[in-house]
């Protein structure tokens, strides 16, 4: 009888990881629906890592860069939409022509909010 009662929790515990994963996998816990929805759709997480270097910078290196630059924190959004080339070495980040400008934005905002590496 106790392992009826033990089975209901197993399987609660195996779905609780399952769903622990994919809002890891999706960005930190902090992270709104509306951004991991977005870091998602455009796949942001498969180049850029939350804190260090993936192929790409990690979210809060471009944090610690931008965070302090005003014409930088301006322009971020616009190099989230146009892409660009050799603000990180010969590296290039692609363009996202479907990205629409408050996207783009609410991307920017998240993305300088992070804390230092």
């Amino acid at each position: 009888m106790k392992a009826f009662r033990i089975f209901p929790m197993v399987l609660l515990l195996a779905g609780s990881a399952a769903v622990t994963t994919a809002v890891r996998a999706a960005g930190p816990p902090d992270t709104p629906v509306a951004i991991q929805k977005l870091l998602s759709q455009y796949g942001c997480l498969a180049c850029h890592g939350l804190v260090h270097k993936q192929v790409g910078p990690g979210f809060a290196q471009v944090a610690a860069r931008y965070r302090a630059d005003p014409a930088g924190a301006e322009s971020l959004p616009a190099r989230i939409r146009n892409g660009s080339v050799g603000r990180w070495g010969r590296l290039v980040m692609p363009r996202q022509p479907s990205l629409g400008e408050p996207e783009s934005q609410a991307l920017a905002q998240w993305v300088l909010a992070r804390p230092n590496p």
